[in-house]
Parts: C-alpha cells; sequence; structure tokens
C-alpha cells in the first residue's frame, strides 16, 4: 500500500465571511451616500420650522426653537442658563443687575425670587422646541399657490403626454420600419441633442413672436408633441428589444402597424414609457427659463418656478418662509415618484420567445 500524505492542509477563509463583510462595506457606502443627499432636504425642512426671530440670534440652535419664557406674578420673564453649585439650571430673569441678579425657578416658583452673583448679560438663553407650522399656510396665503399649481400641473400633464406620444411614434418607426436612410435621419436627430439651447433661442422665439404665440402656453406645448432625441433614444433601444416574432403573430391574426404599436409594442414597454414620462413630468415641473421668456407679462399663466422666484425676491430676508413654499412646490412630484416607481422599477424585459 502507498502511505496517503495526511499533512494538514492550510484552511482557508470562509467564503460567506467575505461575502458579509463586502455585503456590509457596500451597505455602508450606500448609507453614507444617502445621508449626503438627505441633507439638504432635512436642512428644508428644519429651516421652514423656524420662527422669524431665530435667524438673527445669536446662539440659537439649529432646530425649531424659541426663546423659553416663564409666567410669574402674571407677567412673562426669560428664561438663562444660570451656573450654580457647578450645574447649568434653567432660571427666569426677575430683577436685572449689574453685579447680581435675583432669579425665579420655574420648577420651585413657590420658593420666590433668590440672588445670583454674576453679570447676566453674560448668560446664554434657555431655548425650547418649538416647529411654526403655521408657516406652511402663511406661504400658501402669501402669493396664489392654488393658480401656480394649476397651471404647473396642466403644463407638466399636457407636455408629458405629447413627449411620450410623439417619442413612442418615432422610435417605432426606427425600430421596425424600413426607411430609406434610416441611420442618417437617426444620426441627425441624435445631434440635435448636442445643439446647445442657447443656439437656437434668439431663432426660435422671433418665429414664435411672428406667428403670434409669445404670451401663451403654446410655444411650451406645440414642441412637446414633436419628438425629442433624448426620449426616442430611450425608447427605440427597448423597442430593439422587443422580439419581432410577435409582430409577426399580430400581423398573421390580421393586426395592421398601428393595431400592433398600440396592442402589442406599447403594453410591453410600460416600464421605459414610465422612465420617459417621469423624466419630462420633472423636467416640465422645474422648468424656469421657457416660461420665463414666453410668459413675460403673464403672471396668471406663470407655472411654480417662475412664482417662487417673485415670492423670493418678496420675501428675501425670511428664509423660513422661502423654505415652506418650495416644500410645498415639491410634495405632488415626489407623491407622483413613489406611486409609479414600482412600475419603474420593475423593468421587465422580455428577451426572447419559445419556438
Amino acid at each position: 500500500m502507498i502511505a496517503q500524505n495526511t499533512a494538514s492542509q492550510p484552511r482557508v477563509a470562509p467564503r460567506s465571511h467575505r461575502n458579509v463583510v463586502t455585503k456590509a462595506a457596500i451597505t455602508g457606502l450606500a448609507v453614507f451616500v444617502l445621508v449626503l443627499f438627505l441633507i439638504p432636504m432635512v436642512y428644508g425642512i428644519v429651516t421652514s420650522l423656524k420662527t422669524d426671530s431665530q435667524f438673527s440670534k445669536i446662539g440659537a440652535p439649529w432646530w425649531p426653537a424659541s426663546e423659553r419664557k416663564v409666567t410669574y406674578e402674571g407677567k412673562e420673564f426669560d428664561v438663562y442658563l444660570v451656573p450654580i453649585d457647578g450645574e447649568v439650571r434653567e432660571l427666569a430673569l426677575y430683577r436685572p443687575g449689574r453685579q447680581s441678579s435675583w432669579f425665579v425657578d420655574p420648577e420651585n416658583m413657590e420658593a420666590g425670587p433668590f440672588e445670583w452673583e454674576g453679570q447676566w448679560r453674560q448668560l446664554e438663553r434657555a431655548w425650547e422646541f418649538d416647529p411654526q407650522w403655521s408657516n406652511f399656510p402663511k406661504a400658501w396665503n402669501a402669493i396664489n399657490f392654488p393658480v401656480l399649481l394649476r397651471n404647473t400641473v396642466m403644463y407638466a400633464t399636457i407636455t408629458t403626454f405629447g413627449a411620450v406620444l410623439s417619442a413612442s411614434l418615432v422610435a417605432y418607426g426606427f425600430a421596425r420600419f424600413r426607411i430609406p436612410g434610416k441611420n442618417i435621419l437617426f444620426i441627425l436627430m441624435l445631434s440635435t441633442v448636442i445643439l446647445p439651447g442657447a443656439v437656437t433661442l434668439i431663432p426660435t422665439y422671433f418665429v414664435f413672436l411672428q406667428i403670434g404665440w409669445v404670451g401663451t402656453w403654446l410655444p411650451l406645448i406645440v414642441p412637446a408633441f414633436f419628438a425629442w432625441g433624448t426620449n426616442v433614444f430611450l425608447l427605440r433601444q427597448f423597442f430593439l428589444s422587443i422580439p419581432r416574432d410577435l409582430d409577426e403573430a399580430a400581423m398573421i391574426d390580421g393586426a395592421n402597424p398601428l393595431r400592433i404599436f398600440f396592442s402589442v409594442i406599447l403594453p410591453m414597454a410600460v416600464p421605459a414609457l414610465t422612465a420617459v414620462a417621469l423624466f419630462h413630468f420633472f423636467f416640465a415641473w422645474n422648468d424656469f427659463f421657457g416660461p420665463l421668456i414666453y410668459l413675460a407679462g403673464r403672471p396668471d399663466l406663470n407655472p411654480i418656478t417662475v412664482g417662487l422666484t417673485a415670492f423670493n425676491t418678496l420675501y428675501s430676508q425670511r428664509t423660513n418662509l422661502i423654505q415652506a413654499a418650495s416644500l410645498i412646490s415639491a410634495v405632488l412630484p415626489v407623491i407622483v415618484f413613489f406611486m409609479a416607481q414600482r412600475v419603474f422599477m420593475q423593468g421587465v424585459v422580455i428577451t426572447g420567445v419559445e419556438k
């Protein structure tokens, strides 16, 4: 018999342990990035709940708060942080003095005022948590928010419908039909994405001015019904992944190209259509430059972006109201995103059929 080598082999670290460490590192990095992205939102929410005086007070906390006061003998007195016997206590300033002052303990008012040796002006104020939820109604009533929201919703909804419909039709043509010079036309269409908007701004404005569209919604709505290059590119790539066997099966059943488009292509392209719709909806909701130019002199037609600019000018010294108005304008896009995220994230793409 041949003796077998029974020498011990070096042990290898379990793969499961390495996987746990990798997942933990990736999760920690994702949480860190998420916190960085949420900092501006948290700052906006906190700022919108502050009082007007909190911004000008030295030593004010970062969270929504107001200076604490207590009522004693029918009068209000300010509360300060007073060091006594090695500890800091919150006491109400009853009678200020130069070298000594009289304070009242809010937790033991029956004991009455007592004297404290020191300069009260060097003491810090006591603050209490006091979110100002009334800032939101004030911001809502300061400008005509219902009209601004109505204009913005109409602008975003109509242009989103036009952008998705036109882009899907053009993408369907590029993905399914044999057109002479189709590749050249596709490249020309994509080149419009590279062209800066500032180059065509003046000629486009002049054309709309000559036909009498300036001061109306038409310069903002009508172009959306002529496909944008980015949307066409995204939808064309998705349509190319849909098997042509489905088209052929529909044609055998007597469906024409338009029926195939509405009955076969569009139902299977819901994730891509949702993505394009969300991208354009958020673009239209945040569009500022277009409405500012074409709706100048028509405040009754302004969307919320232009309205907020006027609001910021009027209330430039009241940051809390500006942040409250900004949060109100962001509520609807957030709701739309969370309602559509399930369809947006599913991304089911059929890559083949059984033969």
